[in-house]
């Protein structure tokens, strides 16, 4: 297993979108074998999730990070630890002891989370379910429980404040598995189970805070026809994916087009939205 600190000095580096280092470790055993510094090559951002699914890591332990940062890493399967502070080796050993407690997204700079093609090259997406990791709030104390740290395994079904559904695991057939409290969820959905029970079932009202965020008007951008080959065939309201510079696809909406430019919208579809969960905890077991 490889872990990645953002790393300043011997310390944690609070802000992961303007880390110019990361210090990785490789781990055996739930012991660190060997470490090295390395730079960030100046990605910034969302497109440094790139970097390290390109180095394989596994995990990744920083102070703060926002939303768009938060869902770009989950999108490359690398678990998340947000909140950590002090001496970066000794956070890796709180992590290996299972007493590091993530606290997800918890920055709401969303300007720094930008989201474009060409020269920004950063990229915004969920995972594929609607309860996945996205949003965040600044100064968001960590999320405790029971659960916290443990792969859950839950049935839900997602609804609006009209009762209208968007999402549902029982239609799927499938429970969602996740390890709670690790930032691979929308807060409010970690922080209604962290301290549910097996076979227990509850009801939550989460607003935009505790969810998807508010919309962010610089993730919405505006390129030149030209510049975009097949954007010309594009029609207002489509939804399309773009590729940021490591080939990774980002979805996007089309939200306007003339006769020189079009202009994509990457707010999450579910930003802005108060969302209502029914969830069942069907069960819960150790990281492995």
């Amino acid at each position: 297993m490889k872990i990645a600190v953002t790393y300043d000095n011997g310390n944690v580096f609070q802000h992961f979108g303007k880390t110019e280092f990361f210090k990785v470790y490789e781990v055996e055993d739930n012991k660190v074998v060997s470490s090295e510094v390395i730079g960030s090559d100046g990605a910034g951002h969302s497109a440094l999730a790139g970097l390290l699914a390109d180095r394989s890591i596994d995990v990744l332990i920083c102070g703060g990070i926002g939303g768009g940062a938060q869902a770009a890493l989950s999108q490359a399967g690398i678990e998340l630890c947000a909140g950590a502070e002090g001496n970066a080796d000794q956070a890796v050993e709180a992590y290996l002891k299972g007493e590091l407690v993530s606290t997800g997204a918890n920055c709401d700079h969303h300007h720094e989370e930008g989201h474009s093609c060409g020269e920004h090259e950063e990229d915004h997406s969920c995972g594929g379910n609607c309860a996945g990791g996205c949003g965040g709030c600044h100064g968001q104390s960590p999320i405790t429980g029971r659960n916290v740290g443990k792969v859950c395994r839950t049935h839900y079904r997602g609804t609006f404040n009209d009762g209208t559904q968007f999402d549902s695991s029982y239609d799927r057939g499938e429970p969602l598995e996740f390890i709670c409290g690790a930032g691979q969820m929308i807060r409010g959905f970690d922080a209604a189970v962290a301290d549910m029970e097996v076979g227990q079932t509850v009801d939550v009202h989460l607003m935009p805070e505790e969810a998807y965020g508010m919309p962010d008007p610089n993730a919405v951008f505006t390129v030149e026809i030209a510049q975009l080959p097949g954007s010309e065939g594009l029609s207002e309201g489509q939804q399309v994916y773009l590729t940021n510079q490591f080939g990774q696809p980002f979805p996007v909406k089309v939200a306007a087009k003339d006769e020189t430019t079009i202009t994509f919208d990457a707010n999450h579809e579910m930003a802005g939205k108060e969302l209502n969960f029914r969830i069942e905890l069907v069960e819960v077991s150790e990281r492995k």
